[in-house]
């Protein structure tokens, strides 16, 4: 509940609005599964199977007149459409040999924003065999390895196959946004709190905590405050020195700095859990496993949280239902690695591609670290959401997005919340957003 003043001096009691919530996670759980030496191959061949299946039921729409081979297959100057696993050979990609090499380098070399050079190259590959790409249509920076694409084209006298056109999967089927929510919900979004670093601010968050639980502000802001009925906080909570994580005995001085942030976010996420539903998902920053998809950090790190039933710990990604509209989102693991190994115009580009792409994170496992899968690919996008967001981004940026099917999409970027002080908030009758600013400065 929440307290709003009257004007003649009594509390109006505000009910808190609630909203019909379906956990949609069990994709990205894993049980029991151990690493027993499996190769990442297997997860490639999952993809490729499943995405090859998909973009053969396009092809007859995009280019029925023409023969549909593999690479082995291909005959010189014969047009064709061929189906594969795109490899981006980069001329800057970091190895384990170069960091060695510029460890024992006497004079430090400047650490790109990116790896992407101008005589990076692509090459498509399947079960049999791989051919370099070529032809003015295909910009290596715009991909990554770990596509799936249709490509029409035809072998040169070279060896190479020079590309005509492109066909992407596009964005998958959605379920129709629900017209039976006419009223304002909200959900609230927040990440990169960083508890325990030195961008932390306490009396920001706080402020955050203050507002949401409806303690902060005039009449109209805390009856908005009533209609928020989730917030999600997507990863990068706090903040550990990585020197206490390393795996040694620790010394009695080094506990309460590796315990002190989590409890005080604690204290926090306790106002806040008592007040309304919250959803934490973890971050690479937080205490919980490095490799996508990331498990839900253990309840008995939250001694206070945890003991309310609106305490809900999630993986990374997190995918769920509010009054049947669908969410799917990241701690920004997957677009900050597109970042280093492809170029857009802005970050919601990348939330693009990968929904055009169908992959949530296609980069993994080649730079980006996932669990060895050997029968599924969890991060296949096979429904497409209308709301997706990612944590962690340098600043508030969102849009919509529409497919080619009348698909709507409501893209969200979330900056972090100890460096620029902004939340996010998404009306669920219309999905419109706003940023929430706050600030101690005077």
């Amino acid at each position: 509940m929440v307290d709003a003043e009257m004007g003649d001096g009594d509390p109006e009691l505000l009910e808190r609005k609630q909203a019909a919530y379906r956990n949609l996670d069990e994709r990205y759980e894993i049980h029991g599964e151990k690493y027993r030496g499996q190769q990442y191959s297997q997860i490639y061949f999952t993809r490729l199977h499943h995405m090859r299946n998909l973009l053969y039921s396009l092809v007859p729409k995009w280019k029925p007149h023409l023969p549909i081979n593999t690479v082995l297959g291909l005959e010189e100057g014969k047009e064709c459409i061929i189906v594969g696993t795109l490899y981006k050979h980069m001329k800057l990609k970091p190895s384990i040999l170069d960091e060695y090499s510029k460890e024992r380098s006497i004079v430090p070399l400047v650490k790109p924003h990116n790896f992407i050079h101008p005589d990076d190259h692509l090459i498509l590959e399947d079960e049999s065999g791989r051919v370099k790409l070529s032809g003015a249509i295909l910009y290596p920076a715009t991909f990554v390895t770990g596509i799936v694409l249709g490509l029409h084209g035809k072998e040169t006298s070279d060896g190479d196959f020079s590309v005509h056109d492109i066909l992407e999967a596009g964005l998958p089927p959605q379920i129709e946004l629900p017209v039976s929510s006419r009223e304002d919900k909200y959900v609230a979004f927040v990440s990169g709190l960083g508890v325990g670093s030195s961008t932390f601010n306490p009396l920001q968050f706080q402020l955050l905590v203050d507002h949401i639980t409806g303690h902060l502000g005039d009449e109209n802001e805390q009856r908005i405050a009533s209609q928020i009925v989730r917030l999600i906080i997507a990863g990068n909570t706090v903040q550990i020195s990585p020197g206490l994580l390393s795996g040694q005995a620790l010394a009695p001085k080094d506990h309460s700095r590796l315990t002190e942030p989590i409890k005080e976010f604690d204290i926090m996420l306790t106002q806040l859990v008592a007040a309304l539903p919250v959803d934490i998902m973890p971050g690479s920053s937080d205490p919980a496993n490095f490799s996508l998809p990331q498990q839900p950090l253990h309840r008995c790190l939250f001694s206070g949280a945890s003991t309310y039933n609106t305490f809900v710990s999630c993986t990374n990604p997190h995918q769920f239902e509010l009054d049947d509209v669908q969410f799917l989102g990241t701690s920004g693991q997957n677009i900050d690695d597109l970042y280093k190994y492809s170029d857009a115009k802005d970050k919601l580009e990348f939330l693009e591609r990968t929904l055009r792409w169908r992959h949530l994170a296609p980069t993994a496992p080649n730079t980006l670290g996932c669990y060895p899968y050997t029968d599924k690919d969890p991060f296949l996008i096979e429904s497409c959401p209308h709301v997706y967001f990612v944590g962690n981004q340098d600043k508030y940026e969102t849009r919509c997005l529409e497919g080619s099917d009348k698909q709507l999409v409501r893209l969200i970027c979330i900056p972090r919340f100890c460096e620029t002080g902004v939340a996010v908030m998404l009306n669920l009758r219309n999905l419109e957003c706003h940023a929430l600013s706050f600030s101690t400065n005077l």
